[in-house]
C-alpha cells in the first residue's frame, strides 16, 4: 500500500485530508511535539493543535509528555473498526432514506403497488436484511422472540450497541426461548443487562420485529413450521398498524423479566436474576439450569428471598415482589 493509498483509505472512512496527512507523518517518523508536527507540515500552531485534537477524538493518536505536547500514533485497528462501522451505518441509513423517498414519490404520484408494501425475502438475503435493519434502528425496536432463528440463535451485539446509543428495545419472549439455556446465556440475559425491557408469554402469536414503527419483519415461529426459509417485510400500511396493535396487546399481557430500581440493593446479582426468572413461569430445575447452578444452591438463595419477603412459597414471593414494585 502506498502513502497515497493510505490517505485515500482514511478519507473513505471519513478522516479529513489534513488529519490523514498528519497521521501518515506520525506513522513514518514516530512521536513528535505538536510544534514539530506543525512545522514539518507547514502549519501554524493553532492549525496543528486543532488537527491533533481531531485525531485524538478519532482515537488515532495519543498525547503525553510533561506538557501533554508529545503526539504519538495509536495502534489504529480499534479506531478504524469504529470508523468503518460508523460509515457502514451511514450507508445503510442513506439506503433506507433513498428507498423511503422513492416510495413517498410513488405514493404521491399514485403509483404505489401492493408489492411495495409487502416484500418476500428468501435464502441468504434474510440474515443480511435482518442485520441491516437492526443497525439502522434510530429510536425503538419492538420484537416477538421465538425459535427457530434465522441468525442461529447467537449473541446480538448490535442490540447491545443500539441500547448504548439510546435505542429503546421492548421484547416479548416465548417460554421456549427463555427455557433454552444457551440462548438465555448469550442473548437474552446480556440484552436485559444492557437495558432491554423484556416480558414473557407462554407463546407469541408470530415472530415479529418492528423497527421505528415504520418497518416490520415477520417470519414463522416453531409453532407454525419446522422450516424457517422466508421473511416478510411490511412497510407503512394498515397491516403494519395491525401488527403494532398486536404487539402492544401482547406486551400488556406479558410477565416482566427485568427488575425495577426499587429492588433492595443488598440482593446479590444471582438473587436478582432468580427474581427475574421467577416471573417467567419456568420450573426451579429450569432456573437452576439457566443460571448454571445446582438445585441446592438455588434452594439456598430462594430461602433467603422467602425470608426477606416473609413468604412461604413462590406464589407469595411473587405477590410480595409485585406489591413492592420490584418487577
Amino acid at each position: 500500500m502506498t502513502d497515497r493509498d493510505l490517505v485515500e483509505y482514511l478519507g473513505d472512512l471519513g478522516v479529513a485530508p489534513r488529519e490523514a496527512e498528519a497521521f501518515q507523518v506520525l506513522l513514518q517518523s514516530g512521536q513528535r511535539t505538536v510544534g514539530q508536527l506543525g512545522a514539518y507540515l507547514g502549519w501554524d500552531c493553532e492549525e496543528a493543535k486543532k488537527t491533533v485534537r481531531h485525531l485524538m477524538d478519532l482515537g488515532l493518536v495519543t498525547v503525553g509528555g510533561s506538557h501533554r505536547s508529545t503526539v504519538s500514533p495509536a495502534e489504529p485497528s480499534i479506531a478504524l473498526d469504529r470508523l468503518a462501522h460508523a460509515r457502514s451505518a451511514e450507508v445503510q441509513q442513506a439506503h433506507l432514506a433513498a428507498l423511503h423517498a422513492y416510495r413517498e414519490y410513488r405514493r404521491c404520484t399514485g403509483s404505489q403497488s401492493t408489492d411495495e408494501l409487502v416484500e418476500v425475502v428468501t435464502g441468504p438475503q434474510i440474515v443480511d436484511r435482518i442485520w441491516q435493519f437492526e443497525r439502522a434502528a434510530e429510536s425503538e425496536v419492538a420484537r416477538f422472540d421465538s425459535p427457530p432463528y434465522h441468525t442461529d440463535g447467537g449473541a446480538n451485539p448490535i442490540e447491545v450497541d443500539n441500547l448504548e446509543r439510546g435505542v429503546k428495545y421492548r421484547v416479548v419472549y416465548s417460554s421456549s426461548a427463555v427455557q433454552n439455556s444457551a440462548y438465555y446465556a448469550v442473548n437474552i440475559q446480556p440484552c436485559i443487562a444492557a437495558g432491554e425491557e423484556a416480558r414473557v408469554l407462554t407463546a407469541v402469536p408470530v415472530k415479529l420485529t418492528v423497527f421505528d414503527r415504520r418497518l416490520a419483519i415477520v417470519s414463522m415461529s416453531s409453532v407454525e413450521a419446522e422450516s424457517n426459509e422466508s421473511l416478510l417485510l411490511v412497510r407503512p400500511s394498515s397491516l403494519l398498524t395491525a401488527l403494532l396493535g398486536l404487539f402492544e396487546t401482547a406486551w400488556s399481557s406479558g410477565y416482566p423479566m427485568h427488575l425495577s430500581a426499587q429492588v433492595p440493593p443488598a440482593l446479590r446479582p444471582l438473587q436478582r436474576r432468580i427474581l427475574e426468572l421467577l416471573g417467567t413461569g419456568v420450573t426451579d430445575d429450569t432456573i437452576a439450569q439457566l443460571l448454571g447452578i445446582s438445585r441446592r444452591t438455588l434452594s439456598r438463595h430462594m430461602e433467603h428471598l422467602y425470608l426477606l419477603a416473609g413468604a412461604a412459597n413462590r406464589f407469595q414471593l411473587a405477590l410480595y415482589a409485585a406489591r413492592k414494585k420490584w418487577i
